[in-house]
């Protein structure tokens, strides 16, 4: 966890992000800024879809796109439209600590009884399901992966500001990941 920075101040907040949507979202959650009003979506949420995270942040501030491990790799053509039709140019994906993306493997038995006794699947649709899409929900580390993806995405759109975070479930505080 040495890796992520807290943002108890307005004067925590790194000067890239200071005055822009990323810092009012840092503003909004972390600092109890007040609301302003908003008419049209400033940034773009990417955030895994867990139930235990909820960001403090006014309406109509953000699109907001909730995929397993904040993994948009699957959720492209929607980040394209809240770029291009949306006009928002900036970006914080959210990663989290006890993400249930991590090891996914060691869920496998977990996730196919699941499915055979609160869905009535069969168990080798079960066992498909698993085996064809776990290797490309799985991350090994959600601070990592969350590095990886702001990286890819950067170079998808590199006009638009993107910020790595961290959502710590313990405290509901957002942190900024360092980057190396």
């Amino acid at each position: 966890m040495n890796r992520l920075i807290p943002v108890r101040s307005k004067e925590e907040i790194p000067a890239q992000y200071r005055d822009t949507p990323i810092g009012l979202l840092l503003e909004y959650h972390n600092l109890d800024r007040p609301f302003e009003t908003y008419q049209n979506a400033k940034l773009l949420v990417g955030m895994c879809m867990d139930n235990r995270k909820h960001l403090h942040m006014p309406d109509n501030f953000s699109f907001i796109i909730r995929t397993g491990g904040a993994n948009l790799r699957y959720s492209e053509f929607n980040v394209s439209f809240a770029i291009s039709i949306g006009n928002v140019g900036h970006i914080a994906l959210i990663g989290h600590n006890h993400c249930g993306m991590v090891n996914l493997v060691s869920k496998k038995k977990e996730f196919i009884s699941g499915l055979i006794d609160k869905a009535g699947w069969e168990n080798e649709l079960a066992v498909d399901q698993f085996m064809n899409f776990a290797p490309m929900f799985e991350i090994s580390n959600a601070i990592d992966f969350t590095l990886s993806e702001v990286k890819r995405l950067r170079l998808r759109y590199p006009k638009i500001q993107i910020a790595p975070m961290h959502y710590l479930v313990e405290d509901n505080k957002l942190y900024l990941i360092k980057e190396d």
